[in-house]
Parts: structure tokens; C-alpha cells; sequence
């Protein structure tokens, strides 16, 4: 009851905050620069909080506890007395051979016999496909590859389609690890509503652990897998997100197939398959483990292709909203438009941080409402609406501040956002590319070049706003200037995620007087987790050989004393360092006694 009066009051104050701020645009007395200023800041202002009122909608769908009937709580585990045949797609180029091992380790254990595993090749280089014919004999895979390539990951799911006899289709990315019950759990629904085309499950990184970004990245899923998901199923507007999911075959060829026109083929299929009248439903458990991009070269490629698809979705939608208006009901228009502008968000941010400066260095707008009324109406907005964000996740068991990184990471990508709302709008063809399973170096400043330059004008832009108002004593510049050195803070974390590996960074070398000896003992299976290693137990050494990640060593130290400390240690992470005539390698303590355990601890630098 107190939550659903939270969002309530939120969204009460919300359109307080929009009447008011519209009405003051109205009545304010702008010349021409100062107005076209005003509406880029009120643009910005308003996406905002178009969708923080989406956001606040679908939560209360979710806590009025509607479409009871499929929801979270009332789901019970069926048999079945008749297993209806599954196929399981999963589509791969040029994906490393040990990521594979994991995914197809993980779908052929799936507790349920009448499947088929279909691995659909996509490689041209010989290598990868010869690995794919190994993995295809080891697992019992049904190989599938195509003559003419179309449509990237769409095309070649399509090619696969058209020969399969399965009564349902499931498609995973070529990261991703079920768990065992994934079938057990959805073909019992499927079967309940033959108007059901699919369900779509969550996904969560199993690599939060890794680095900054794969963490970031990870509580920025969390967001959207939990209440936004859960609100658009009940309003019947859930689309599917291109892994995790059981289609029904039927539904899947009533639409054509996957729609190869845009990179975000599941997006666009999902409105296809919704104007069709089939429906979708969100399940809500945890039921998948992916693998999250692992540094900004991964997350930014990620974000511009999801971005420049679901915008050119969203121009579609605008044409068919016009020429269709009939095709989804209102609640489905809604969610639809709302999902497909969400990447027009790095303009938003845009004009929010531009419009700081702007006054602070050029007073633009030169009318500026005073501030005494800009406090009345926005900080009731902005703290209801943060308490109702940290407040409902809180409640989910999400930490603030994991949530506040996942936000900090969104604004720093504004300029990939911007860059994909630009291609898209042009009608640039956007490639599909594979996010990079990798976690390589950071990248060069150069790249870093908008967040760069954006971090400077809004310094030079405090530092000339103190010093006007040190002679001048306006109100409106410590607004200003308060927003100038926000978007100051936040666009430097920037430099927070452009780090190499965490565990580089936090595992310290070994002192010089400390002697490392090492025997190899073996290697763990590929799809271990090594995100689970304690960063207080691991250390670096330089090594004459490259030892791969997960390689089991017993490590020996030497320390200056003459103590020595044995213990089982794992290559965490290797890299080539020519100038040292070495490869610098990471390892972690696997088990060791505590006297040892202490011995390492004294051992590494401080």
C-alpha cells in the first residue's frame, strides 16, 4: 500500500512539475537564440519525464497485481504427460570456442528429452568452422549453415526455420547458460494459450565481477529485467529481447520469420507478431546467465547497435501510428512508442548538459524563472521519483549504489546514443556486430573525445559562474552551476570505466625479494566461473610462458626470511609484456592453509 502511494504521489508530482514548467516556457519573455535554448532544455526536460511517468505507470500495473492469471505467483510447475518437440537455435560467428563449450554444456543438460539442439554456423573462417564440426560431434549437435548470408543473425535463423518441424522454438545467444528447468518451467504456459507466440525470460551477466563496465552494464539489465518488463506484459506489450526465449513456431511463421530489415530483428518481430493479434508474456525468474561486455569498446559496439535498431523500429512505428491506428490498442501504443524513442535519450542528455553552460558562459536564456519557484515544483519531483526508483528495487534487494553505476555508464554513452539516433533517422545500414567476449585495453582519450570536451566546458563553465556571481548575485547562476558541476561528476566516470581488467588493477605484484616457483597441474573446464575469485587473494607475477585462464598451478613462494608458502593457485589472466621478456599473468589462491595464506599477503607489494 505505501509503495503503491509512493508511485502515486511521484506521478502527481511529475505532471505538476510538466504543467508548470510548460506554463512558465509559455509566459516567459524570449528573444530568438533565448527560445530556441528554452525548448532544446525543455525537450530534454520533457523525454525525461515522459518516461519516468511510463516508469512509474508500469510499476503500478505491476503492484495492482494485474493478468493475475499468468503472473509470477500463480505459475506452478506442471508434467506433462506428452513432451511436445522443442528446437533450440543457437547462432554463432566467430565466437571462441570455450564460450561455446559452456552454452552447449548448459542446453543439452537441459532436463527434457524431446529437443534438438541446432547450431547454426555462421563463421567464414575456416577455423571457427572447423571447431563448430567438432563441437557439433561432441554434443550431438544438428549443424545447420547457410549459402548466401542475409539479414546477419535474423537471416540465418530464418534459412534454419523454414526446414524445422518443432512445435516450438528456442533461441539463445552464443553466451548464454540455462539453467535445467528452463523448458520444464515455459512449455507448460505455451501450452495453456495457444495465442501465446512467445515468452521471454530475463538475463543475467554472470561476469559482474570482471570489471567496471561488466558490473555497470549488469544493474542496467537488472532495471529493465525487473518492473519495466514486468509492467509492459501486463499491458500486453512485452517484445522479445533476442535471447532467453520460446517462440511458437506457428506464431513465428504466421509473421514471415525474424524480421531481417534492422539489426534489433526481435524488437521488430515482436511488433509484427503483436499487430497480428498473437501475444507475449514475461516471465519473471531467473533462469538464464549471459555475459556481459567486459570494457567500453564491448559496451559502446552493444549500445549503438541496440540503439540504431530500436530507433528505426520507432520510425516505423510513427508512420504505422498514422496510417494503422487501429493495429495495437492504446496501452500497446504507449509501450511500443516508449520503448522504441528510449535511445533518443543521449540527445536528451544532450540538451540538458548544453543548456548549463549555455547560461553560465553566455546567459542564454537571458529569462530565467526564479528559483525560489523552480525548487517549489522540481524537488518534489526528483525526490519522489528517486525514491520511488531506489525504494521499489531496494525492496528486490538491488544496492543503491550498483544501480547509481549503471546510471552513471548510460550518461557517458550518450554520444554512441546520439551517433545511432543519427544513423538511424539518415537510414544508415547498421551491420551486426558481435559484443566482444574479451576485456582487452582501455580505449584511447581520443575516442573519449564528446564525455572530454563535455567535462571541460562544464568546468571552464562553473568557474566563470562563480565568478559571475560573485559580482552579479543571481540566484539563477547557482542553479546552473549546481546542474554545470553535476554533469562535471558524472561525465568524469568516464575514466572509472576505461580501465583495463579489475583484477589487473586490484591483484598486486609480488615484492622483488619474493622468489615464485610453479608447476602446471592441470585446467579446469571452460565454462568455469573465475569471476569468483577473491581479488584479496590473487597476485602477478611474470612468467617465461603463457599459461591460458583457468590453467590449475601449485605455486610455491620463497619469501626474503626463507618462509615459504605452498598453496593451489589458477591463472586468472595472461598477457604479453615484450619488454619484459614475459607474459604478465594474474593468479588466484584456489586452497591453501591460513599460516600460507598470510605468507602471500606479506608477500605482495603494498
Amino acid at each position: 500500500m505505501i509503495l503503491n502511494l509512493l508511485a502515486v504521489l511521484s506521478l502527481i508530482a511529475t505532471l505538476i512539475y510538466i504543467i508548470i514548467r510548460l506554463g512558465l516556457f509559455l509566459i516567459g519573455g524570449y528573444s530568438l537564440i533565448d527560445k530556441v535554448f528554452s525548448v532544446m532544455l525543455m525537450l530534454g526536460e520533457f523525454f525525461v519525464l515522459l518516461h519516468s511517468v511510463g516508469y512509474v505507470l508500469n510499476i503500478l500495473r505491476v503492484l495492482s497485481g494485474r493478468k493475475k492469471d499468468l503472473s509470477a505467483g500463480e505459475i506452478k510447475e506442471e508434467e506433462l504427460t506428452n513432451e511436445p518437440s522443442v528446437a533450440i537455435l543457437v547462432a554463432a560467428r566467430h565466437e571462441p570456442r570455450e564460450v561455446l563449450e559452456g552454452t552447449f554444456r548448459t542446453i543439452t543438460g537441459l532436463n527434457y528429452k524431446n529437443k534438438a539442439v541446432y547450431f547454426l554456423d555462421d563463421s567464414s573462417d575456416d577455423k571457427y568452422k572447423k571447431e563448430a564440426e567438432e563441437l557439433s560431434r561432441q554434443y550431438n549437435l544438428k549443424l545447420f549453415r547457410r549459402k548466401e548470408q542475409h539479414g546477419a543473425k535474423a537471416g540465418i535463423i530464418n534459412d534454419c526455420l523454414k526446414n524445422l518441424t518443432e512445435k516450438y522454438v528456442v533461441i539463445f545467444d552464443a553466451d548464454q547458460n540455462p539453467l535445467s528447468d528452463f523448458l520444464k518451467k515455459l512449455i507448460p504456459l505455451m501450452e495453456k494459450d495457444r495465442k501465446l507466440a512467445f515468452i521471454q525470460t530475463p538475463q543475467f551477466y554472470s561476469n559482474i565481477e570482471e570489471t567496471r563496465v561488466a558490473r555497470a552494464a549488469g544493474f542496467q539489465q537488472a532495471v529493465f529485467y525487473e518492473y519495466i518488463c514486468e509492467g509492459k506484459s501486463t499491458g500486453g506489450a512485452m517484445f522479445c529481447c533476442g535471447t532467453n526465449i520460446i517462440f511458437r513456431r506457428e506464431a513465428l511463421l504466421d509473421v514471415g520469420g525474424l524480421d531481417e530489415s534492422t539489426v534489433t530483428e526481435d524488437f521488430a518481430t515482436s511488433v509484427k507478431l503483436h499487430s497480428r493479434g498473437w501475444k507475449s508474456f514475461y516471465y519473471n525468474h531467473v533462469s538464464c546467465f549471459g555475459m556481459a561486455p567486459e570494457n567500453l569498446t564491448g559496451y559502446f559496439k552493444q549500445q549503438f547497435r541496440w540503439a540504431a535498431g530500436t530507433i528505426a523500429v520507432f520510425k516505423k512505428l510513427i508512420w504505422k501510428f498514422f496510417t494503422h491506428p487501429f493495429s495495437f490498442r492504446p496501452v500497446q501504443w504507449w509501450e511500443y512508442l516508449l520503448s522504441s524513442s528510449y535511445y533518443l535519450i543521449g540527445l536528451a542528455f544532450f540538451f540538458l548538459m548544453v543548456s548549463p553552460v549555455a547560461y553560465l558562459l553566455f546567459k542564454v536564456p537571458s529569462f530565467f524563472v526564479r528559483p525560489e519557484v523552480y525548487f517549489v515544483v522540481f524537488f518534489p519531483y526528483i525526490i519522489l521519483s528517486l525514491m520511488v526508483f531506489y525504494t521499489l528495487l531496494g525492496s528486490r534487494n538491488y544496492k543503491i549504489k550498483d544501480l547509481f553505476i549503471g546510471q552513471l555508464l548510460g550518461v557517458c554513452t550518450f554520444s554512441v546514443y546520439i551517433r545511432a539516433a543519427v544513423s538511424a533517422f539518415l537510414g544508415v545500414r547498421t551491420t551486426f556486430g558481435i559484443t566482444e567476449k574479451t576485456k582487452g585495453k582501455a580505449i584511447p582519450y581520443i575516442t573519449m573525445w564528446p564525455q572530454i570536451s563535455f567535462i571541460f566546458l562544464n568546468f571552464i563553465a562553473v568557474v566563470w559562474g562563480v565568478n559571475r556571481f560573485i559580482y552579479e548575485r543571481e540566484p539563477a547562476l547557482l542553479v546552473n552551476g549546481f546542474w554545470a558541476l553535476y554533469h562535471f561528476g558524472v561525465l568524469s566516470s568516464i575514466f572509472y570505466f576505461n580501465q583495463e581488467d579489475a583484477l589487473k588493477i586490484s591483484c598486486k605484484r609480488l615484492q622483488r625479494d619474493v622468489k615464485f616457483e610453479y608447476k602446471v597441474i592441470g585446467a579446469v573446464k571452460a565454462a568455469e566461473d573465475l569471476s569468483k575469485q577473491t581479488l584479496k587473494d590473487c597476485f602477478s607475477v611474470f612468467l617465461p610462458e603463457s599459461l591460458k585462464p583457468g590453467t590449475l598451478i601449485i605455486c610455491k613462494l620463497i619469501l626474503a626470511n626463507e618462509e615459504t608458502a605452498v598453496f593451489d593457485g589458477k591463472v586468472v589472466w595472461a598477457t604479453e609484456k615484450k619488454s619484459r621478456g614475459g607474459f604478465e599473468t594474474i593468479i588466484g589462491l584456489v586452497t591453501a592453509l591460513e599460516e600460507d595464506k598470510e605468507k602471500l599477503r606479506k608477500a605482495v607489494r603494498k
